[in-house]
């Protein structure tokens, strides 16, 4: 598995933000903007980690996700989805499909260094 991560985010604002901290940190992002690129990209590059914007209008990110768990060869890549707070059935549905953590943007946000530096880590 690469230490890159995979990230399936619509938002310019949060998009910016993952790309600056991982930069800041020597962390490899890979983008996709669709369901189909999201695990094309899963299948070929590996991920350690995929970020989900779950109110992105383009991936169908309950559905990407699910399809990732029950793909024998992806169901290894954690997912991590943000959201609103206020958000509850969102967040019950990416739960369900197999979303490793669901958290509020903004605690997505404040402790992303630490998100990304715990799945890329060297083990």
């Amino acid at each position: 598995m690469s230490k890159s991560v995979l990230v399936a985010v619509d938002d310019l604002f949060f998009s910016s933000k993952i790309t600056e901290t991982a930069k800041h940190l020597g962390i490899p992002l890979l983008f996709a903007r669709s369901q189909d690129e999201v695990i094309a990209r899963a299948l070929t590059e590996k991920p350690a980690l995929l970020i989900v914007d779950l109110n992105s209008t383009r991936c169908q990110p309950v559905e990407t996700i699910l399809q990732i768990k029950e793909d024998a060869d992806l169901r290894h890549i954690p997912v991590v989805g943000f959201l609103s707070h206020v958000q509850a059935d969102l967040k019950v549905k990416a739960t369900m499909a197999g979303c490793d953590r669901v958290l509020p943007r903004s605690v997505f946000t404040t402790h992303l260094p630490e998100i990304l530096a715990e799945y890329t880590a060297d083990s």
